[in-house]
Parts: structure tokens; sequence; C-alpha cells
């Protein structure tokens, strides 16, 4: 029956082409913030994503998806579909992943029981269809038609009985439901709108489908596709209190650190996994204190003027430990520090050739921060290189100025500036006034980010940051870039963008801003590509 468990995977090429469309145009009026939703195309699953789906349906942690399927790219979110293609190695690695999962879960029979949902007494029992009905409609992410319903079971309980065993036909369709090309892609449904091209308003299913995955990064729970069946996915008011009540789950509180770990540079640090997982632990908790402590606006995480540490951490930084043994909350008095642009993590960005380079940590600031677009480097631009140092240039900022000639110039004016106004703290976020290994190079620290002014240091530049209209836009876009599941916004999502700056202002707590794009009339709809 491998034709059975590999049926999914044998189509994925062909629903890789499109999202899917029901129904005749729709004939009903669409407000003017419908006209707003932007083209979307059809997006697989992340390797984060499908392990947390896995882990919300089977009660399966593993977490091995990263070994197995394509890998997903940085930009700096995971879920361009832009960026994804269909391949022989998805296709062979959602087969290995479902049949792994399969395997684990009938091994383990109070997990295997919890998932089956009900207890058979023959290999044909009516248990399976139940079973079917249930479990393919959290995993498809919609409710099975009757037809399929009998595919399946058919399937299933003809090789329940050929070898006498009911969890044999559980096998079949745990590995058959893990490949369909509706598990592994968000298959957005819905009907054209009559007289608008290529505007098309979502079923209530894709709804709910978005909304947990930019909530959760994971598959909607049965309380939200309840909702999306009884209609309850339909208006603004509807979809604000499904928000707020899927925010309160304590995975949101996961995915939107893991947002700022993406757009801030920090999903990976490149050091030792002791003083990572402080660095790491450091800037969680700031986020979740700021975003669901004290709801304070999301602006917080960069004025903050204390910092969540351990004494080795403190030390690392050169506060003052307090000597409790355990990471506490830790003022960061007069040292210069603000914020999360003062922590280890996001000052790792940059790190390179043991030391810090202030074009990568410009060009971080510039892009994920200000949203400028910075093209790179042109061809035959050694950038693996170090600049060497001679007689004439023995310190960082000589060396750096051969950048101010020439071609390079034009973008290393826009980066470089930047990342000289950071360059008093090392790879690690420790302080130093002197450069690696040159005490006779004094380092200044002077920034300058055009045309918003001069700093120095992480304090200063988030005070200039936080002034300028470009971050405030820039922070609404990055959010607009994940919900949306790609970099390149079109003239539709970048007036989507306008109008919730123009509406929150520019303080504003986080989840506002993400219940907004929720209940935002375009969030039911998609234009097609």
């Amino acid at each position: 029956m491998r034709h059975v468990i590999t049926l999914g995977a044998a189509v994925i090429s062909i629903l890789a082409a499109c999202t899917g469309v029901i129904g005749d145009g729709e004939k009903t009026e669409v407000s003017a913030e419908a006209l707003l939703a932007g083209a979307t195309g059809l997006r697989r699953l992340t390797s984060h994503e499908y392990d947390n789906t896995v882990r919300d349906l089977l009660d399966d942690d593993t977490r091995g998806s990263a070994l197995s399927l394509p890998s997903d790219l940085l930009n700096p979110f995971d879920n361009d579909y832009t960026t994804q293609r269909v391949s022989q190695a998805l296709i062979e690695g959602a087969e290995q992943l479902a049949t792994e999962a399969a395997e684990r879960l009938l091994a383990d029979p109070p997990r295997r029981d919890m998932v089956v949902g009900c207890t058979a007494s023959a290999p044909d029992d009516p248990c399976l269809e139940q079973f079917v009905t249930r479990f393919g409609r959290l995993v498809l992410r919609r409710t099975m038609d009757r037809e399929e319903i009998d595919r399946y079971v058919t399937t299933a309980r003809a090789i329940a009985v050929e070898q006498n065993d009911f969890y044999a036909g559980v096998d079949v369709v745990l590995r058959a439901l893990m490949q369909d090309p509706r598990f592994l892609y968000r298959v957005e449904l819905g009907t054209p709108v009559e007289g608008e091209s290529g505007l098309v308003a979502l079923d209530p299913m894709s709804v709910a489908q978005r909304l947990s995955y930019l909530a959760w990064g994971s598959t909607p729970d049965g309380w939200l596709l309840d909702l999306a069946e009884a209609g309850e996915l339909r208006t603004a008011a509807q979809l604000e209190a499904a928000a707020r009540r899927a925010l309160d789950d304590p995975r949101a509180h996961v995915q939107i650190q893991r947002f700022h770990a993406l757009w801030l540079g920090y999903e990976t640090l490149p050091h030792e996994a002791e003083l990572s997982a402080a660095m790491r632990l450091e800037s969680d908790a700031l986020i979740e204190r700021v975003i669901f402590e004290d709801k304070g606006p999301w602006q917080d995480i960069f004025r903050a003027t204390d910092t969540f540490v351990s004494d080795s951490l403190a030390s690392h930084y050169g506060l003052t430990p307090t000597g409790r043994g355990i990471a506490a909350w830790t003022s960061y008095g007069d040292s210069g520090r603000r914020g999360i642009l003062s922590h280890g993590s996001f000052l790792s960005n940059g790190a390179k050739f043991g030391d810090t380079s202030p074009t990568i940590r410009g060009l971080a600031i510039r892009t994920r921060l200000f949203c400028a677009e910075i093209p790179p480097p042109p061809p035959g631009v050694k950038t693996d290189e170090p600049i060497p140092t001679t007689e004439e240039a023995p310190c960082k900022v000589q060396r750096y100025a051969q950048h101010a000639q020439g071609g390079c110039a034009s973008c290393h004016s826009q980066i470089d500036p930047i990342g000289f106004g950071l360059e008093n703290y090392d790879a690690q976020g420790r302080y130093r006034e002197t450069e690696a290994g040159l005490p006779e190079c004094v380092i200044e620290g002077e920034g300058r980010v055009e045309p918003h002014g001069s700093f120095h240091g992480p304090a200063e530049l988030t005070d200039l940051m936080l002034g300028s209209p470009e971050f405030q836009r820039c922070a609404v876009t990055q959010l607009q870039r994940f919900a949306s599941g790609h970099y390149e916004l079109d003239s539709h999502d970048k007036r989507r963008v306008t109008s919730h700056v123009e509406a929150l202002g520019t303080d504003y707590r986080f989840d506002d801003l993400l219940v907004a794009i929720v209940a935002h009339d375009a969030f039911r709809y998609r234009r097609e590509e």
C-alpha cells in the first residue's frame, strides 16, 4: 500500500502552482480595507512550523525536521514562500518524517491512545472512522468530506484486517495524512470577489490557519476550527476576540520571542552554549516582561534601564552582579547601556574574523531597524577576507577608511558609521576601550545615522532610532512581512502598513499591533499572484 503513503507527496508539485479557489465570484460589497489585501502564494510549513505542528498534533516534541526538510532561508525571517521550492528532497524528507513520527507514536501506547481518541476491539472497529474524521480535520486544518473519509477508512481498514492489527490501519492513516500537500502546505481556499480582479475572499478555515500560524507558529486548535465552522471568524470584532484568546496561549509567548530573535538577528548565536543560552534568556525575559507582564508600549524593549542577567553574564557585561546565584533584573546604571540593543544577543551581529565588523553591524541596523535597501557588494569584491593591518593603517578606523573611496562609498557611507558607534562593544557584548590585541588603538565609539545625527553607544542609538519615522514604519513593516510570509511587500501591503502606522502612533503595545493586523479586513482576503 505504498502508493497510499506517498499519495500526498506525489501531488505537491501540482498544488505548489496555486493556492486554490472555490466557488463562483462572490457578489458582495468589499470594504476599502479588504482592497489592501496583498498577493500571497502557497506557503510550505517551515521546519519550525512543522515541528510545532507535530508537537501539537501528536504530543511529540522530537523536533527533527531540520535534518530532513529543505533549509529555510533567513531574510530575516524563515517563512518567505518565494524562496521555497518543491524538490525530491522535500518529498523524501516528508515521507521519512511521517514514518518516524508514526513509529514513535505507535510505540507509546498512552500517547497513541490519546491521539487516536477511542479504543478498538477489532481490526475493523468503527473507532477507525472516528479517528480519521477527528484527526484528519486537525491535520488538514479543515473538515474532510465524506468521500475523503471513506477513502482513508477503506484503505486503512483493509490493511488492519489483512494484518489483524487495528493499529496497522492507524499507521497508514498517520503516514498518508502527514504527507498530504494540505498538511505540508498552507493551502488557502476562497471565493473570487466579483468585480475585483484577482481578489479572493478566504474561507473561514483558511483564516483560522492564518491566525494560528501567526500567533503560535502552529496548526489551529479545535476551538479555532470550531469558530471557523460556526462562521465566527468573519468580522473584525470576531477576529480580534480570537486573536486575543490566541495570545493568551503560552505558545504565543514563544512565537513572539522568536519573531524578535529573527528580526534582530539573534535566533542563532555564535558563542559557546552556556553564554548563548544566557544571552537568549536575557532577551526573551525582556520581551516577556514588556509585552505580556507589564503590557507596556512595545518600544520599552529598546528603552529598558535594567536587564535580566545571571551573575556571570552581569560580570561579562561589567555590571554589578546581584550575588543571588540566579538570573535577576539588574540595573544598567551609568554603563551607557539601554534596552535590547545593549544585549549581547543583538551585539553579536557583526562577529567576524574574531572581532566585530562595523560594516556588518551597520548593515544589520540599517536593514533590520530602518528597512533600508542596501545592494549586495559588486562581483569580485572579497568580503571573506579581513582588511589587512599596515603601518599606514594600524587601527580599524583607518583600515575601513578604504570603504569611503570609489564606488564602495555610496553604500558603506550608510552603514559603516553606524557600526563604528557600537565599536566599544565586542562581538560578545563586552565593553572595551581599545581594539582587540591592539592597545594602541583607542576606540572613540562615535557613530552616525544619516540623516538623523550622531550617537555614541547603544543608548544614544536607541534615542535616534525611536525618534525616527523610518524606524516606526519599519517595525510595522517587519511584522507585516512575518505575517504575510514574504519579504517583498506589494503596493497593497505597503498601504496597509501605512494605515497601521497612522492608527497606532509612536507608542503602542505589540499585542495591539498584532491584533490590528488580524482584525484588518485584508487579513480575510488575498490576491492572486
